[in-house]
């Protein structure tokens, strides 16, 4: 099975990422709006017991914190992705770091580059034009974050939560 673990943000702040997503996004109708803190990764029903277990732990040693939006970017020319730019934060950045530790190390392909996609699978010619006229869009959200979620992939593609991790001593 594919596990992956993630941050939702509040409603307001998804409704407003799925304005964009629903024009830009083929994976629209397969996740909400999301900040990917642990990419998919492959692991059994019995392993994600183990790994629940552990997220716990490292949410019971992660205080909530302020996610703050400040700006519309690319990944170009890495690949056609625009997103929202999400300011890292000490704690946000710890937990990244903390959940991708206790995973064995799996060393993603790219930097942690904290965001919520907006648009991917872009040709050149569509990246250009959307980027072009969303890139001087500001984006100044704020909200406070205290819970992240294992994910698990259904068979049709979409992604449902198997468990959440509230932050802090509960």
């Amino acid at each position: 099975m594919k596990f992956g673990v993630v941050i939702f943000p509040s409603k307001k702040l998804q409704d407003l990422v799925n304005s964009y997503r629903k024009r830009y996004d083929p994976h629209y109708a397969l996740i909400p709006p999301h900040l990917t803190i642990k990419n998919a990764f492959e692991a059994t029903e019995v392993d994600a017991k183990d790994l629940a277990d552990k997220l716990r732990q490292i949410a019971c040693n992660t205080n909530p914190f302020t996610l703050k939006t400040s700006k519309i970017s690319s990944f170009q020319p890495v690949n056609n992705v625009i997103y929202f730019k999400i300011d890292p934060t000490e704690e946000l950045t710890a937990l990244h770091s903390d959940i991708n530790h206790e995973f064995g190390g799996q060393n993603s392909e790219y930097a942690f580059v904290p965001h919520i996609t907006i648009g991917q699978n872009l040709s050149n010619d569509e990246h250009s034009d959307v980027y072009g006229s969303l890139r001087m869009t500001k984006v100044n959200y704020e909200e406070k974050v205290d819970r992240f979620h294992l994910l698990y992939q259904l068979e049709n593609g979409s992604w449902t939560v198997y468990e959440t991790f509230r932050l802090g001593r509960e």
